[in-house]
């Protein structure tokens, strides 16, 4: 038995305020507190389809694959627009380890070979829907197939990055990178370097 054994949500309504690029809708719900007491609380999700995020690690190198691309929320909040980034992408109805390797060759042009799941997880579970599945895969500079940057007709304009996994620590407490997910991976690949030969 745990605190919220008793707790529960009952939807009230949803109306869809915006379906532009993505959705957003405001709920009310009827949540029955642990207590049991029950309130009306108003929430703001937005409905994002599962995506895909890699690491790509080449270990005759120590060298991770990064790219760097705009990010409007970061832009809009004062930070550097142009975000250092794990290679991510929307799963678009692919099965996740499809995505991600879709996402790798478009993004960096590594085709990528064998692929290791490693979790999922939600960033911001507080008001987007999106689960990210995370994966890892070693490559080598014959596995650079592409130029990689993105796609044309999306308007991607992404720079492929090389960086020794050593100095992404350091980066990381600079502030060169603050993507979720891009922390989560490197600190993932610090932890079990010796996994990824």
């Amino acid at each position: 038995m745990n605190k919220f054994d008793k707790a529960k949500v009952e939807i009230v309504s949803e109306k869809t305020l915006s379906d532009q690029w993505t959705r957003l809708s405001t709920f009310d719900i009827d949540y029955t507190d642990s207590a049991g007491e029950t309130h009306r609380v108003k929430r703001e999700i937005y409905h994002r389809t599962p995506a895909a995020c890699i690491l790509l690690y080449d270990p005759k190198r120590e060298k991770v694959i990064l790219v760097r691309q705009f990010r409007l929320p970061a832009h809009l909040t004062g930070f550097p627009a142009w975000m250092i980034e794990v290679p991510a992408g929307l799963l678009d109805g692919d099965h996740p380890e499809e995505a991600i390797r879709r996402e790798a060759m478009e993004e960096t042009g590594f085709r990528v070979r064998e692929v290791r799941f490693l979790f999922k997880a939600f960033t911001s579970p507080g008001a987007v829907t999106e689960i990210i599945h995370f994966f890892a895969a070693v490559v080598d500079t014959a596995d650079r197939i592409g130029d990689g940057g993105g796609l044309a007709h999306e308007h991607e304009d992404i720079e492929v990055l090389e960086v020794p996994l050593t100095e992404t620590m350091a980066m990381i407490e600079a502030g060169e990178i603050y993507d979720a997910k891009t922390i989560m991976l490197l600190q993932w690949a610090i932890l079990n370097r010796a996994s990824l030969k």
